[in-house]
């Protein structure tokens, strides 16, 4: 699936969104991607793990678990964990830390890919992976449908994802649509 198809995935399924936004990061943005609205489709979840997987397995050999933060990662995640015939958890947030509950664990040495749906300033993806560090797990790959910074952020460690574009997000004292008087929503998981 090449970036175009990627896009018009998004828009055939209403998950590009249009207007002004209250990102989970606290940026503002004019640009939405509300891949629940992709994800909510099994079939269409599994093509878009597939086409992860492929890009993956060229770089990164041995995973041996996919952890995704809760909520947004978690159907990407799981789909991932069946690509590579992996266990698939997730993280969660307690107490504003993140960290993984319900009886999962991650073992020492043990190789993990973290999946994410969408990726703007990878503070999610950077907590799931401090978080793992501290288990004595070998992060190896971070992956996820979309990258809004078009690559920028760094995580240290190969990264991989199906639509990789550059979104402008803006500091809510800098966001031009808050100085036309809009009022941004928000449509993602994270209060």
């Amino acid at each position: 699936m090449n970036q175009e198809e990627m896009k018009e995935l998004f828009k055939k399924h209403n998950a590009l969104l249009n207007g002004h936004f209250l990102l989970s990061s606290g940026l503002h943005s004019d640009t939405y991607f509300q891949s629940a609205l992709i994800l909510q489709h099994p079939e269409v979840a599994q093509v878009l793990a597939q086409n992860l997987k492929e890009k993956i397995v060229q770089a990164v050999k041995d995973i041996d678990v996919v952890v995704s933060p809760a909520m947004g990662g978690v159907i990407i995640g799981h789909e991932m964990g069946r690509a590579f015939g992996t266990r698939a958890i997730f993280t969660e947030r307690v107490d504003g830390k993140v960290t993984l509950r319900r009886g999962f664990s991650v073992s020492k040495g043990e190789k993990v890919l973290v999946v994410e749906d969408v990726i703007t300033t990878g503070l999610s993806t950077r907590e799931v992976i401090e978080s793992l560090k501290e288990t004595g797990a070998e992060i190896v790959a971070v992956c996820s449908l979309v990258d809004r910074s078009a690559g920028k952020v760094d995580f240290g460690v190969p990264r991989f994802s199906l639509l990789s574009l550059e979104v402008k997000s803006y500091k809510p004292e800098e966001c031009p649509l808050c100085k036309g008087g809009s009022k941004p929503i928000k449509p993602g998981s994270r209060k």
